[in-house]
């Protein structure tokens, strides 16, 4: 009986402090809204539900519900406003009684030109950029930048040698990607080295393709390759063939020309699936060298086990410079591998401190790593 009166006696007090301000770091059409909880809001008696908030044009209304919140939250924001138009607000309580705040604003939406909460990725990308600028600026002049040794693009002479040698032609695939994958340009870039030796030994050159697209560019790249060689005249535009577009049918298809040209040199370069293996057990039964470059995870470990050398991830897309090592890649790549390093010695560092905290739990290490999450936190 007690507890009753006191629940009907019980008047609900309104939201208070109302604060109403354009929503910052954002895109514009957005006013935030934010008020104090009245102290029935934490209460055991439930008489709070939640909260409506109420916007109009002019202070005197007509107000419209635009929102509701929950008991317990205090922020709001109204993603339905026009920039640079003025909005009035007021916070109404809902529960066994109603109260409402006073009228707040007006205020302006505007979209900010800079987020200050990315702050962060605008002085890594600063630093990356001075980083590659610096390093491309070295190679201009002259200064001989090093680049560790890539097996796989140092054997490609000797695997068109060896084929020549045999009085075999080359295979050259590209998976099954298309033109539009960042791996297919970069193993474009390997097809023009072994297109320009391959003319230089008159061998033959064989690529079946995946995709129609891809056809066309590699036929292009193996026409200029030729004629910077002077040899123009052993282009064959029928050995750059289109298969299909089925992915099995496609590894049918390759296995079946590996099978009646056997050939001695074979290069899979690009985006592969579960067909890798296949294709490269079959060139392998052939007896073919072997060099495959794909960014596919799942798929390095079969052309690890079955062929003789294999790119790795990120060496085919160096695969450009490692060949053709131009001021401005050699910089770009020196400057991404330094950045690289940074990043790694820095993550080393924070796994250090953390470890460190977890263990110790000294005041100077929990600043220090608050500090760390609270800058470097994706937002």
């Amino acid at each position: 009986m007690f507890f009753l009166i006191i629940f009907l006696n019980t008047q609900i007090a309104p939201p208070t402090n109302i604060k109403v301000f354009d929503t910052p770091n954002d895109e514009g059409g957005s006013i935030s809204i934010e008020w104090r909880l009245p102290k029935e809001d934490c209460d055991t008696l439930n008489l709070i539900q939640g909260y409506e908030i109420y916007r109009a044009e002019k202070k005197e209304g007509p107000f419209e519900n635009v929102g509701f919140n929950i008991k317990g939250k205090s922020y709001y924001e109204d993603k339905g406003v026009k920039d640079g138009k003025e909005y009035f607000y007021y916070v109404k309580v809902v529960g066994r009684d109603t109260a409402k705040s006073e009228v707040s604003g007006p205020v302006k939406s505007a979209p900010q030109w800079f987020n200050t909460s990315r702050l962060n990725v605008l002085l890594v990308v600063i630093l990356f950029s001075f980083i590659v600028i610096w390093y491309i600026e070295r190679a201009k002049k002259g200064e001989k930048l090093f680049i560790r040794s890539i097996p796989g693009l140092d054997a490609i002479d000797d695997a068109v040698g060896r084929a020549t040698e045999m009085g075999r032609p080359i295979l050259f695939s590209f998976g099954l990607g298309y033109i539009t994958d960042v791996v297919t340009i970069a193993a474009l870039a390997v097809l023009g080295k072994i297109a320009r030796k391959a003319a230089e030994y008159s061998t033959r050159l064989l690529i079946p393709n995946y995709d129609p697209i891809v056809m066309t560019a590699a036929q292009e790249t193996v026409k200029e390759a030729y004629s910077e060689v002077g040899r123009p005249d052993l282009y064959k535009e029928g050995d750059i063939t289109y298969l299909t577009a089925d992915q099995f049918g496609y590894a049918a298809g390759v296995d079946g020309i590996i099978l009646r040209e056997r050939p001695g040199a074979v290069f899979w370069q690009g985006y592969f699936f579960a067909e890798s293996l296949i294709l490269a057990e079959t060139g392998h039964r052939v007896g073919a060298i072997q060099i495959a470059g794909t960014v596919a995870i799942t798929q390095l470990p079969f052309f690890i086990a079955a062929c003789d050398y294999t790119l790795i991830g990120e060496e085919m897309y160096a695969a450009s410079c490692y060949l053709k090592p131009e001021p401005h890649m050699l910089g770009s790549l020196k400057g991404e591998d330094l950045a690289k390093a940074v990043i790694n010695i820095f993550l080393i560092a924070v796994v250090i401190l953390t470890t460190a905290n977890a263990f110790f739990n000294l005041p100077v290490l929990n600043s220090i790593v608050e500090k760390i999450n609270n800058w470097f936190v994706v937002r």
